[in-house]
């Protein structure tokens, strides 16, 4: 499985962004999806996840109400809406898919991950 992250770039802060994941190879729909992210110094963490079918979603507690994270499986894509926009989300975005049909937020659980998108928040 090859992923494809896409949709970075500058926003004002409060301003919205729109991340694409796009999956090729041997996809499947049963995988779980998540965003990570990881900002200047700082450990890669958890940003959101959704399950395979779609309804079910997870997200870290910065992000909550601000982010919404989706899938599309027939398109195999995963999409990360991002409003309200902080300078503290400022970081390298990366799309993650992993084996299985429950929502996970560690890294480990995820087997595919894209080669990030660098979003940057001015203040």
């Amino acid at each position: 499985v090859q992923l494809q992250a896409s949709g970075g770039g500058l926003v004002q802060a409060g301003g919205s962004l729109t991340l694409s994941c796009t999956a090729s190879g041997r996809t499947s729909n049963i995988y779980r999806t998540a965003w990570f992210r990881q900002g200047p110094g700082k450990e890669r963490e958890f940003v959101a996840a959704v399950n395979w079918s779609g309804p079910s979603t997870y997200y870290a507690d910065s992000v909550k109400g601000r982010f919404t994270i989706s899938r599309d499986n027939a398109k195999n894509t995963a999409s990360l809406q991002m409003n309200m926009l902080k300078p503290e989300d400022t970081a390298v975005y990366y799309c993650a898919v992993g084996l299985g049909v429950s929502i996970c937020a560690l890294p480990y659980q995820y087997d595919y991950w894209g080669q990030g998108t660098q979003v940057t928040v001015s203040s």
